[in-house]
């Protein structure tokens, strides 16, 4: 029976390809993702490692705490006397400060070299023999005077500099000139990134970064002979509460499980949509393997008949179900381990430096790859070989073709509608629970959905189809009427069919209303309550602007207005707040607040302004007196002088002059200013508003435009990635597609001779399959666009409370693309079953049994 088993694999090469290739390509994705996320991983660690060389114990500081009072307590870093008391202990060799902060260079055009958020600077401390051992000089020297800066070796190709050139540096300052002292090599992780590293002379970084005299990292070396246990135990009592100190080993393996922690968020996400598609490849298995045993039902029959019993049988089809599943696991190894090397290529040619190494190929990723081949493979054939098994020889003899029982259908039309009915149940649970514990019932009653819709589409693709049949027929004529009734004639087969491209769409129309109705709420958020002609804020989110930009702003000529937003903190009533700070004389011209009671202008007053849910929730009115303690520990009494419509993402719930946010904290944190310009936004203003701030490389100048396509940008990338992850599930879907036409060819080989004998020519009968695999494929679209929606509307009313103004849209353009291709898909997997079946010849097909 196995050597039987292996004949009728290798007797079916075309249709048990398709298959084999459904499940390489999830096996593929899920060994991929694990070769590349184990490579990055071994990676990231080393490098890591590496980092921690020669270091044995490192100190680092919190800044400055809180007490219960709120008042600041402790030092704002580790100051020199701290460094100098661990210097002085006996098993200690070497100490050096580190600080660090955002830095960024431009380019011989003024453009900022590298990502925002990994431009990165920090102070260059020689230890040894006037050098420091992070970093390895190609040309020049590291700064020593406060003039000059060291450059990494990526960032001043990029930039064209050399050693003694002049350099613009911008921090979240004034863009200023420096010298560059030298170009150096490292394997600082914001390099590594593709951002840039700058040094400094130490107590300019100190200036620019923290406070003169303090740092915010030691790093200790020891003296031979001495571990760095002991030097831990001798230096954590000369440390306050605010400062933590671990060994160099320890520090590089707590790195170590961070990267894992966060590459593990990377691969679960790869490895749900490598999920999806195996789930999609069952059914394309299940199809196939139904295909073939109904093909050979006779020569089961005979085998039946001659002795071979239903184990026998049934052991037989699930062997060939193991062999391709052994060899669809092997060649999806070897694709995934492809797919690890081009994704690490991909991600270099985006300027991300990925660290060198050889490929991970663990044992638990080549165990995953084969069980994972075998165990779906073998699943999806259980059921045909159970229904193969249960098949009498003599009914066999007498029928190729063996349709499914009413019973069976009814008993699963049962089943189908009370999964679907529960899964609706627990969609609308969800709906009604609302916040993250809603959304979790809903993805439960979206699963179960599925499934009931899967177990139901028998029962739905009759109607369904039968309503389109007029159309077809007027429209395409005789060939439009038979795709009609052959796309029901095996309603389970159309079925499962049509499930695989149900899926894919449901998941993808999903992901695509969501997305678009999120992006319009923010779109609306962002830009329909903001007034000003720009926004001025760091590149790439990379920090805070410093307070000389509002400044300098304010005195530049044809500048209208301007109001810096200053984030903030103070409590009220013992409660810690966020606050926005804003210039009460200009904030109604920047941005659209909506006053319910009181007014703006009370800011001016020293009263605060509080968003309308928080002056719900804390009953406060205009007029409310509100003690509240500053950042600085000042005490105070406000009164509550306006309520305004909440404005997330622009605004605090609560709202203060500037100035008094300013006089009570030592800095402030600034991520943008608001401008309004003379005569309106227009190119030649925006360039005026660029020049006034020295053409700086680090800051962005934003019009409402770049705002709203910031936002989309963002989302768009986000969906684009989704339906190329979610490609594959439609790939599988198309050879599906091309299984089941391949067989409605096979079993109307006799019907169709006698078609072409009473005059339906070649190119009819081409069209005939050709609308068959559109109508299959348009039904399990449909239905997917269908379920997708309401999962869409589903998930958006729990987000609806807090995203103000949220209202489901539906984008019509993109499912109607969607539906289009659904349409693209049918003809494409039709046209080999539709050519085959066009060059049957007609006598041998009238023949054919």
């Amino acid at each position: 029976m196995f050597r039987t088993a292996l004949r009728n694999v290798l007797a079916h090469k075309a249709r048990l390809l398709m298959t084999v290739l459904a499940v390489t390509l999830g096996v593929a994705f899920v060994s991929g993702t694990l070769v590349f996320t184990d490579t990055l991983k071994k990676s990231l660690s080393g490098q890591s490692a590496k980092s921690y060389e020669g270091i044995a114990v490192s100190v680092t500081s919190y800044g400055q705490g809180r007490n219960e009072q709120g008042e600041k307590e402790g030092e704002p870093g580790l100051g020199q006397q701290t460094l100098d008391k661990i210097k002085a202990l006996p098993g200690v060799d070497t100490v050096s400060g580190r600080v660090s902060g955002f830095a960024g260079v431009g380019d011989e055009n003024g453009k900022l070299i590298g990502s925002g958020w990994s431009n990165q600077g920090a102070n260059y401390t020689p230890v040894k023999d006037g050098k420091d051992p992070r970093y390895a000089f190609a040309q020049g020297a590291g700064p020593a005077r406060a003039d000059e800066v060291a450059l990494d070796k990526a960032t001043a190709d990029k930039g064209n500099y050399k050693v003694g050139d002049k350099v613009r540096v911008a921090t979240n300052g004034p863009v200023k000139e420096y010298s560059l002292a030298g170009v150096f090599t490292t394997e600082d992780g914001a390099v590594q990134a593709g951002g840039s590293l700058v040094l400094f002379e130490t107590k300019v970084a100190q200036e620019l970064y923290l406070k003169p005299g303090y740092f915010q990292e030691l790093s200790v070396g020891a003296k031979n002979g001495t571990s760095a246990d002991k030097l831990l135990a001798d230096i954590k009592p000369l440390l306050d509460k605010n400062t933590k100190a671990q060994t160099g080993a320890a520090l590089a393996a707590e790195q170590a499980k961070q990267i894992e922690k966060g590459l593990s968020n990377l691969s679960t996400m790869l490895l749900v949509f490598a999920g999806i598609s195996l789930f999609v490849g069952i059914f394309l298995i299940y199809n196939t393997f139904t295909m073939l045993v109904t093909q050979r039902t006779k020569e089961l029959a005979l085998l039946r008949a001659v002795g071979a019993n239903r184990g026998q049988v049934m052991r037989s089809v699930l062997s060939e179900a193991l062999v391709v599943g052994v060899l669809s696991a092997a060649v999806g190894l070897v694709s995934g381990i492809g797919l690890a090397i081009g994704i690490r290529s991909v991600i270099g040619s985006l300027g991300a430096k990925l660290p060198g190494g050889a490929l991970v190929i663990a044992p638990g990723t080549v165990t995953a790859a084969l069980l994972i081949g075998v165990v779906v493979t073998t699943v999806a054939a259980v059921l045909p070989a159970w229904r193969t098994g249960r098949i009498a020889p003599v009914a066999a003899m007498g029928s190729a073709h063996l349709p499914a029982t009413s019973k069976s259908l009814l008993v699963r039309n049962i089943l189908g509608s009370i999964i679907s009915l529960g899964g609706i149940g627990l969609v609308f649970l969800g709906v009604s629970t609302g916040g993250n514990s809603g959304r979790m019932t809903m993805g439960g009653g979206a699963f179960f959905m599925l499934i009931g819709m899967i177990v139901l589409l028998p029962l739905l693709s009759k109607p369904v189809i039968g309503a389109v049949r007029p159309l077809l027929q007027k429209v395409f004529g005789v060939p439009g009427k038979l795709a009609a009734q052959n796309a029901v004639r095996n309603p389970r087969r159309t079925a499962v069919t049509a499930a695989s491209l149900a899926i894919g769409l449901t998941l993808v129309t999903t992901l695509s209303v969501l997305g678009i109705t999120v992006g319009k709420v923010v779109d609306r958020m962002s830009t329909e309550k903001l007034k000003a002609d720009y926004r001025v804020s760091m590149s790439s989110d990379a920090g805070s602007l410093d307070k000389s930009v509002a400044e300098t702003l304010s005195k530049a000529p044809g500048i209208k207005a301007v109001s810096p937003q200053t984030a903030g903190y103070f409590l009220v009533d013992g409660d810690f707040r966020a606050a926005s700070g804003v210039n009460p004389a200009t904030i109604g011209q920047l941005l659209n607040v909506e006053v319910l009671s009181g007014s703006l202008d009370s800011l001016g007053k020293g009263e605060v302004a509080v968003a309308e849910k928080t002056a719900k929730k804390q009953n406060f009115t205009v007029g409310t007196p509100l003690k509240v303690k500053y950042d600085d520990g000042q005490e105070a009494s406000v009164k509550v002088g306006a309520i305004f419509k909440d404005m997330e993402g622009l605004l605090s719930p609560y709202v203060i002059d500037n100035k008094i946010l300013t006089e009570h904290s030592e800095e402030m944190y600034i991520p943008e200013v608001y401008v309004n310009v003379d005569g309106g936004a227009s190119k030649a203003a925006q360039q005026k508003v660029v020049d006034a701030l020295g053409k700086n490389p680090a800051i962005t100048v934003a019009t409402q435009q770049d705002m709203r396509n910031e936002m989309g940008g963002m989302i768009n990338t986000m969906l684009n990635i989704m339906y190329g992850l979610l490609g594959m599930a439609l790939v599988i879907s198309v050879l599906g597609v091309v299984n089941t036409l391949a067989m409605s060819v096979f079993e109307r080989t006799q019907e169709i001779g006698m078609l072409r004998a009473i005059g339906l020519d070649r190119s009819r009968v081409k069209n005939m399959i050709r609308l068959e695999a559109v109508v299959i494929s348009l039904f399990g679209a449909a239905l997917g666009v269908v379920i997708g929606i309401f999962l869409a509307w589903a998930v958006g009313s729990t987000l609806a409370e807090a995203m103000p103004g949220y209202a489901l849209i539906l984008p019509w353009d993109r499912i109607g693309i969607f539906l289009l291709l659904a349409a693209v898909v049918g003809v494409l997997a039709a046209m080999w079953p539709a050519r085959s079946a066009a060059r049957l010849n007609m006598l041998t097909a009238i023949k054919t049994e």
